[in-house]
């Protein structure tokens, strides 16, 4: 059951393509979810380099309450049927859109896309890669091991994966990293309650409890500042600490589910016509 804080209060759809009847047209395929919220100058670019990667997929756009002109730029866009975009009335968080655009995904894998241009989707492939032999469930890009993304953010990283692995035992390298594909039907066993930034430390420490191997490929990045547009701040890291600590001892039966996960609670309006 999810926690009746985190609720998504309004979505919008715009029209897409079901195939509900065929689910093994969506074998082989990852969904990449795309939080999105205030990014209106680097919307165009981030779309053209998500479509150009070379993978199967469809893309999950889950706009989070912008208002920099980015809704009415999503909402002016020809539809195009491998692309879902979904709006929040208000801005709820990383995480809630991330929970919003679950319950859209069709595709054989989940991958999660930042919308800020550090990470390149030319590095799907790789990603993908050892999903698709079969080696493993959950796949996370390692970025490199530089204080390129400021020295404050690359000790907060850093930090957050010694922590990880002290608490769970890993030997992971980046518990931070935006770059996370899962097997879908393994993400949908997970009751997830992130509201913010808060899913990376929570899907870590769930999976670890789950006693999921991670596996790592590097990636590259791109870092950009607060002035930039970078979104995170001081209060995500103590949540994510808080995070990492609490779901090391919460039961798993309050978390993990055995048909597939419950999906947001959310209000839905009509599909455009």
């Amino acid at each position: 059951m999810l926690e009746s804080s985190p609720r998504v209060t309004l979505v919008e759809t715009l029209p897409r393509t079901t195939d509900l009847a065929t689910p093994d047209r969506w074998t082989g395929y990852v969904s990449v979810i795309v939080p999105v919220y205030n990014e209106v100058t680097h919307l165009e670019e981030l779309l053209g380099a998500v479509l150009a990667s070379p993978v199967k997929k469809e893309v999950i756009i889950v706009d989070d309450g912008s208002t920099d002109g980015t809704r009415e730029k999503l909402q002016s866009l020809p539809t195009i049927p491998e692309i879902t975009i979904l709006f929040h009335e208000k801005n709820c968080g990383k995480g809630a859109s991330i929970r919003t655009a679950l319950d859209y995904a069709r595709g054989e894998f989940v991958l999660i896309q930042d919308s800020d241009l550090e990470y390149d989707p030319q590095d799907y492939p790789a990603l993908l890669l050892p999903l698709e032999l079969g080696a493993t469930n959950v796949v996370y890009g390692v970025r490199p091991d530089r204080p390129e993304r400021g020295l404050r953010f690359f000790l907060g990283a850093k930090f957050l994966t010694h922590l990880t692995n002290f608490l769970y035992g890993t030997q992971i390298h980046d518990e931070a990293t935006c770059y996370k594909v899962f097997r879908r039907s393994l993400l949908t066993r997970l009751t997830l309650t992130c509201r913010r930034f808060e899913f990376c430390p929570e899907v870590t420490a769930k999976l670890c409890r789950m006693g999921e191997r991670i596996e790592e490929v590097p990636i590259a990045y791109h870092p950009r500042s607060a002035v930039e547009g970078k979104k995170i701040r001081h209060s995500d890291g103590w949540l994510a600490i808080w995070t990492l600590v609490r779901y090391r001892f919460i039961p798993r039966s309050r978390w993990l589910q055995t048909i597939g996960a419950e999906p947001v609670r959310c209000e839905l309006l009509p599909p455009r016509s």
